[in-house]
């Protein structure tokens, strides 16, 4: 396979939605998530965002980027004044419908209600999830930083809710997403199926890993 080099120079003088496909699929596969989130007269919103990662365990952490606020982010808006989200795992079924999230609609008209997706509520919790989810996560605003070097917003939560299929939960604790039918997604639209290839043992210096199953 022949390899193609691109400078700093090469990447600057590209076209921006084309340098925006290109930088947006060199992370590699992605988690693909809705997050669902509402103000205060439980007016919903709900979009597709790929840059939820894990941050620690203890206590449970996630971050989640969001874009530059200079247009209205109603996601953000919505974190910052009632201090909750939810991101709930992307499925092949729902998949035409999450994508569609991402279309910018006014800010009083819910995307559930557009695509066709259902919001969960939970009793003390004003976030909504996403019912057609299998996994989904509930969420606490610790942190919010914004990122000088390019105006984006780092959001970090603590975990407060998991609802998982019981199945999916591994005697170590390990999820099987892929049970849970969860999807992957690598750039801005190009989305995937997955198919494991096996655990390995925890890496230790003084012995090789084996393959758990």
């Amino acid at each position: 396979m022949s390899l193609s080099v691109f400078g700093h120079d090469d990447i600057m003088s590209m076209e921006k939605r084309y340098r925006a496909a290109f930088i947006n699929s060199l992370s590699g596969f992605k988690s693909a998530n809705l997050l669902g989130t509402s103000d205060a007269e439980r007016q919903t919103n709900l979009c597709m965002v790929s840059s939820a990662f894990h941050l620690g365990a203890n206590p449970a952490l996630m971050g989640v980027i969001i874009r530059p606020d200079t247009v209205v982010r109603d996601s953000l808006e919505n974190i910052r004044q009632l201090g909750v989200y939810t991101l709930n795992h992307v499925s092949e079924a729902m998949l035409t419908a999450a994508h569609q999230t991402s279309a910018r609609y006014p800010h009083d008209v819910s995307e559930f209600d557009q695509v066709g997706l259902t919001p969960l509520w939970r009793e003390r919790f004003n976030a909504p999830y996403v019912q057609e989810a299998a996994v989904r996560l509930g969420l606490v605003l610790r942190e919010e930083h914004t990122l000088a070097i390019n105006g984006t917003h780092l959001l970090i939560g603590e975990i407060s809710e998991v609802h998982v299929p019981e199945s999916c939960v591994k005697d170590d604790g390990y999820v099987d997403i892929e049970q849970a039918g969860s999807v992957a997604v690598s750039g801005l639209d190009s989305y995937h199926r997955t198919a494991r290839i096996g655990r390995l043992s925890y890496a230790k210096p003084d012995c090789f890993p084996e393959w758990l199953d």
